[in-house]
């Protein structure tokens, strides 16, 4: 085992900085994910071809 050459506890400075995080909001994380949700339908919309060609169906 080696040896802390410091006093601190490693685990506890890790505690420290998770909590020096700023905390998020309901309501800021509606607003994130709402905009990703926006960024998708835009994408899809303007991925949304619709054919030219016509498909040859096979008749029996």
């Amino acid at each position: 085992m080696t040896k802390n050459k410091s006093s601190v506890d490693k685990n506890l400075q890790n505690v420290v900085k998770d909590l020096d995080k700023t905390v998020v909001t309901g309501h800021q994380a509606q607003q994130v994910q709402q905009q990703t949700n926006d960024h998708r339908h835009q994408d899809a919309l303007n991925h949304d071809e619709t054919p030219h060609t016509s498909m040859l169906m096979d008749k029996e």
